[in-house]
């Protein structure tokens, strides 16, 4: 009984699936189905008719006019209904497949931590849900929709070719569906297992897939052809295919035989069925004509029942929705959908922003701060108190491992710490809620991203939910330093940031993290009050560098400025200085002020003047970071 209700359930799931599709695709798509299920059985009588006005005509060929007119009707109809139901199918699986990978890509924006990301099992969960096969079993919600209306019409036309075997014994109709229910039977047995396995070596496919992009990006392209690990990339890729479909080409090795005793169930159910009906034409208990429609009609019904196809179909999709109903109860469902979103690019005039900029940068604070990455041992901030006044340029620093960046990504709410809680104006940034906090948030991570999108774009991304503001663009631009790189591209703003871009350039490192911070500054431009840079010149030259850090230290004070820089030359004029050690600040003042001190950050900004003055570059100083 449980396996029955989790059959029907299944295949409602996969019924439910064709909402996406639309009213009129699936009406057209029903009718369609179900004239080519209609047609088996309405050939066999059009041959019997056929066959048995052969047999009484007497050469009179006016006769079989209307047999042979019905039956090409039958046959001009197939070819017409599979020309038209083509394309519908084609829209129906792209907008069921559509629908399922932007609820996926809803459901990953939904996760607002990493951590959540970083499962692997939610990894694993993420490939499998997309719908986006990677071998022969794995099969998209579209296809197992299809497949699912395609298999009801097909029964449906198996029921009508039996009508056709009643009309001469009701008992054929036992004879040849009972083998085709047990075949089919068999072989869904075997796809589900098939399917299963292939869920299963879903870790080992996400393994392959990284390696294979590893070899064909430019990207890691430059180590990897230094390095020359091509050949054991390579061999990586062959290891993880080899664990991903070896136990589903041992499985079909195993039942083969299965596949070979359902065969011979078809022979004999169709033989014996053919025998009794040959021997009844023989003996003059019925007609040729009757023969022919029986033997049409039960190969008819065996086809309509045993056909198996459609299970590979329908099974090979479950996974893909189960998956899907698994991230949603591990991520819960997405406030609002990706298509409620404005994409770079896309303007809504009329929506109003997420949140209302504030008028002055707010007092953030983070109270008795403790945090260890998930799965890890080490503890990285450990009772940290840190408060970031309105409109203040606050410097951090400390040597590598001190927790400087996990501190920014604890700021933009991508982990929640284990203790403590960061306010925004008294107010916990958890009961403000993480989307309106980061409405108010702008970071530029040490390792940002390189978009292969157009350079308005690229900067435009800064604040993507809200209407675009070319004054805002240009003014972030200019603070970046981006603006003389602009001036250089072929297409301005509108030019591609690849060479894999028609019409694109590659930037250099420098340039890019130009971007990245023009990026960041628009987002400030248009609304956020708290700007985070981590790292944000170490790719430029020594004049770019001082020239932001001059822009930086003169701006007008709209955003308050949060700085981790290794340099501490250059982060000498800030507001503010604190410095992190053993998870905590353990030192906080002006430049002058920890001088005086001669505490740690003293000893360490005599060590770099040092090291200066004797000719080295202090912003390669990694271990005084």
């Amino acid at each position: 009984m449980h396996s029955l209700a989790s059959l029907v359930r299944s295949r409602l799931t996969l019924l439910r699936a064709l909402r996406a599709a639309g009213t009129w695709p699936i009406v057209a798509l029903g009718v369609g189905y179900g004239i080519a299920a209609l047609l088996p059985g309405a050939s066999a009588a059009a041959i019997g008719l056929l066959v048995g006005r052969v047999q009484r005509s007497a050469g009179d060929l006016g006769a079989l006019a209307l047999p042979l007119a019905l039956f090409a009707a039958a046959l001009l109809l197939g070819h017409l209904v599979d020309a038209a139901v083509d394309p519908v199918e084609y829209l129906i699986r792209e907008r069921i497949d559509g629908a399922q990978r932007v609820e996926v890509a809803s459901l990953a924006v939904n996760a607002a931590t990493l951590d959540r990301l970083e499962d692997p099992r939610i990894q694993d969960l993420l490939r499998l849900a997309s719908a986006d096969p990677r071998g022969w079993t794995e099969k998209t919600p579209g296809d197992g929709a299809l497949a699912q209306v395609g298999l009801m019409a097909r029964y449906l036309g198996g029921a009508f070719a039996a009508a056709v075997l009643a009309a001469y014994a009701w008992w054929l109709i036992p004879l040849v569906v009972v083998p085709a229910l047990a075949t089919r039977s068999v072989h869904r047995r075997q796809f589900i297992r098939l399917a299963r396995l292939s869920a299963a070596g879903a870790p080992e496919g996400r393994r392959g897939d990284y390696w294979q992009r590893v070899i064909m990006s430019p990207a890691e392209g430059k180590e990897q052809r230094v390095y020359s690990f091509g050949a054991w990339a390579a061999d990586r890729i062959l290891q993880a295919s080899h664990a991903m479909n070896d136990g589903m080409w041992a499985f079909n090795v195993r039942h083969r035989r299965r596949n070979m005793a359902t065969g011979l169930l078809m022979f004999v159910s169709l033989g014996v069925a053919y025998a009794v009906v040959a021997d009844a034409v023989v003996h003059r208990h019925t007609t040729l004509a009757v023969e022919t429609a029986v033997f049409a009609a039960a190969l008819a019904v065996f086809g309509a029942v045993a056909g198996s196809f459609d299970a590979l179909e329908v099974e090979g999709a479950m996974p893909v929705l189960d998956a899907a109903a698994r991230l949603r109860a591990e991520l819960g469902t997405a406030p609002r959908s990706l298509s409620q979103r404005r994409p770079a690019g896309v303007r809504q005039r009329d929506a109003p922003p997420a949140a209302p900029p504030k008028a002055r940068a707010p007092v953030v604070a983070l109270s008795g701060i403790r945090f260890a990455y998930p799965g890890a041992e080490r503890v990285v901030l450990d009772g940290l108190d840190l408060t970031i006044h309105s409109g203040e340029l606050l410097a951090i620093v400390g040597l590598n491992g001190a927790g400087k960046s996990t501190l920014i990504k604890l700021l933009a709410g991508l982990y929640e710490p284990d203790a403590g809680r960061i306010t925004m104006d008294g107010e916990d940034i958890r009961d403000l809620g993480v989307d309106t906090w980061r409405q108010y948030l702008s970071v530029v991570f040490q390792d940002f991203v390189r978009y292969p999108l157009s350079a308005a774009d690229n900067v435009e991304l800064g604040n993507a939910v809200v209407d675009l503001d070319a004054v805002a663009r240009d003014r972030a631009a200019a603070d970046a330093g981006l603006d003389q790189v602009l001036s250089g591209l072929p297409d301005g703003w509108g030019t591609p940031l690849s060479r894999t871009r028609s019409g694109g350039v590659d930037l250099s490192g420098g340039q890019w993290q130009q971007v990245a911070l023009a990026r960041a500054l628009y987002a400030v431009h248009t609304g956020a009050r708290l700007l985070v840079l981590d790292e944000p010149t170490a790719h430029l030259d020594v004049r770019s560098e001082l020239e932001f850090f001059n822009r930086l230290v003169d701006r007008p004070g709209e955003a308050s400025v949060v700085l981790i820089s290794h340099r501490l030359a250059t982060v000498r004029r800030a507001d503010r200085i604190v410095l992190l050690e053993g998870g905590r600040v353990t030192e906080s003042g002006t430049h002058d002020e920890l001088m005086r001190l001669d505490g740690r950050y003293a000893e360490m900004f005599r060590i770099q003047a040092e090291r200066f003055n004797r000719g080295y570059d202090d912003r390669a100083d990694e271990e005084l970071a």
